[in-house]
């Protein structure tokens, strides 16, 4: 059997037509008849019906298509498992779905280190709230999803990814910024420029302030961290933010950052994923990148990087 011929019938019969699997394949029509008919002469029987339109199959036909289809599936399988055992990642795409504050900066770093590190690989990103980003991961358009304050529950399963560091932010020339640290009741009173309040993040600060005993002013609620700091750059008030999504705008001197001194506020980032869904090598892979020590290639410096993979941003 010549698999790629039984390829080129799998086509044929999915698309219904010489002239679109010749598309598929970038071969000539003539030469997915020759396929075919290459085939059929193996078989001694027809599998394509050419008195329809438009083309159908023969009763052995679809026979036949029901069971090489599960024959290249397990190809398909053997071969992948073949490339993790040789440590490469190739087969298929991985869908990541992230909330908008891992930034894309920073995730680009990761995604041009993996791609130096498998070049074969295509890795998908989208952006999202963070609801959406667990109902990607519930429906499978999404593999991993990487997830502040991550939930872990019977239908997910988290891993932890980062602790960041949350910190005052204030706008330039706000008369905290010759500040090296400030306490939290220093802020009482302050407008606060926050996050609305179904976010995670959200509700833990409201507890956390409530249990320090601190009382702001909400100025003004967003759902995006991107947002909160055009909002506190042009005076509105303070944020409290974790010190990695900020650090472009405190290299150009737009925000300032400051430690608090009486409290440690962090927000864990988590990787979240369906529970007993198997990972495929791709998955595993960009896992051990995220988790490892070393800082992927463009997130140290800031220096934006142009990622050779398939990316969606919504």
């Amino acid at each position: 059997m010549h698999l790629r011929n039984v390829k080129i019938f799998c086509d044929v019969a999915a698309c219904r037509s010489f002239s679109k699997a010749a598309e598929l394949h970038q071969i000539s029509q003539p030469a997915v008849s020759q396929a075919v008919h290459a085939l059929e002469d193996k078989l001694n029987c027809r599998l394509i019906d050419r008195s329809q339109r438009p083309l159908g199959l023969t009763e052995a036909g679809k026979y036949y298509l029901d069971g090489v289809r599960g024959i290249l599936s397990s190809l398909d399988k053997l071969e992948q498992n073949v490339q993790e055992i040789e440590n490469r990642v190739t087969a298929g795409t991985l869908r990541i779905s992230a909330i908008y504050s891992i930034g894309l900066l920073r995730m680009d770093g990761y995604i041009k280190a993996f791609q130096e590190l498998y070049p074969d690989a295509v890795i998908e990103v989208e952006y999202a709230h963070p609801d959406v980003v667990y109902q990607h991961v519930r429906e499978e358009s999404a593999e991993l999803g990487l997830v502040s304050f991550p939930k872990e529950s019977g239908e997910f399963q988290s891993e932890p990814w980062q602790e960041q560091s949350i910190q005052l932010v204030v706008p330039a020339g706000h008369p905290l910024c010759e500040r090296d640290q400030v306490s939290l009741r220093e802020l009482e009173g302050e407008s606060w420029i926050a996050f609305t309040s179904e976010l995670p993040i959200r509700k833990k600060l409201d507890r956390w302030l409530k249990k320090a005993g601190v009382g702001l002013k909400i100025r003004h609620e967003f759902d995006n961290i991107e947002n909160i700091k055009r909002d506190v750059e042009i005076g509105s008030g303070i944020a409290f933010l974790p010190l990695e999504t900020v650090e472009r705008e405190v290299e150009l001197e737009l925000l300032h950052a400051i430690p608090i001194t009486d409290i440690d506020w962090t927000r864990p980032l988590g990787i979240v994923s369906k529970r007993r869904r198997r990972f495929s090598p791709a998955a595993r892979k960009f896992i051990e990148l995220l988790k490892s020590d070393g800082k992927p290639m463009g997130i140290a410096t800031g220096t934006p990087v142009k990622p050779t993979v398939a990316f969606r941003q919504t």
